[in-house]
């Protein structure tokens, strides 16, 4: 029997993935949490085989969290389940400890597999993602040429993520819980790794790549008049 537990900050859908691994043979759900606090409270007692986490949790990030559950229970396999795009996710999880990464649109069949395959000792993700890890390691990890996104780090990341979901300095400073002036600082660092000129040109690029595939959102210099614009922190 495996014991799966699930960490996803939207019960809806923790509760349906639950209600379908419960489902499957050799499958038993011991435990559930919405953010990191509770799952680190909850995982030593529940004892489970693999533990299930996303990428975005609210205030904390789920990068932070697999290295948490790997010091505290290294024999625990972790399997990414995320919305985020493998692509750009998947090798900053394996190198956080996870053993698989799996985007929440596959079938059910296909999370179930990747569960049992971490469950023994195995890794876990799709065949484009084996090849680009493969081709990566191959060049030992020498960075890539227009890839800008790999430079951020996994706090930059997740703070261009949110400023792509809309939200202003004040915003994410909350919903990280840090502060207005750390946040700048993120923003300040984010544009100068990515090539932007202004504030303007920040929220257009994270707005972008919310929306559009990973290989179309990549930082283009700016159009003639876009260094005009003020940087106002927005």
């Amino acid at each position: 029997m495996i014991r799966v537990f699930l960490v996803d900050d939207h019960p809806i859908v923790r509760h349906g993935l639950a209600q379908l691994l419960a489902a499957e043979p050799g499958l038993e759900i011991c435990g559930q949490a919405d953010d990191a606090a509770s799952a680190l409270d909850a995982l030593v007692a529940a004892a489970p085989g693999v533990v299930t986490v996303d990428v975005s949790l609210g205030s904390s990030s789920g990068l932070d969290l697999i290295r948490e559950i790997k010091q505290r229970l290294p024999r625990a396999a972790v399997l990414v389940l995320s919305m985020h795009d493998e692509q750009l996710y998947a090798e900053r999880s394996l190198r956080a400890g996870a053993s698989g990464y799996v985007m929440k649109q596959e079938p059910t069949d296909v999370i179930v597999r990747a569960i049992r395959t971490v469950a023994t000792g195995g890794m876990f993700v799709t065949d484009e993602v084996s090849l680009r890890l493969l081709r990566l390691w191959a060049a030992n990890g020498a960075p890539r040429d227009g890839a800008p996104l790999d430079a951020l780090s996994n706090r930059e990341l997740h703070v261009l993520e949110l400023i792509g979901q809309g939200l202003g300095t004040r915003a994410i400073a909350e919903r990280l819980q840090i502060s207005v002036k750390t946040v700048e600082s993120y923003r300040a660092r984010l544009k100068e790794k990515m090539n932007l000129r202004s504030g303007m040109e920040l929220i257009r690029f994270a707005i972008r790549r919310a929306a559009d595939p990973p290989e179309r959102a990549t930082a283009e210099p700016g159009k003639p008049g876009d260094s005009d614009e003020p940087d106002r922190g927005a």
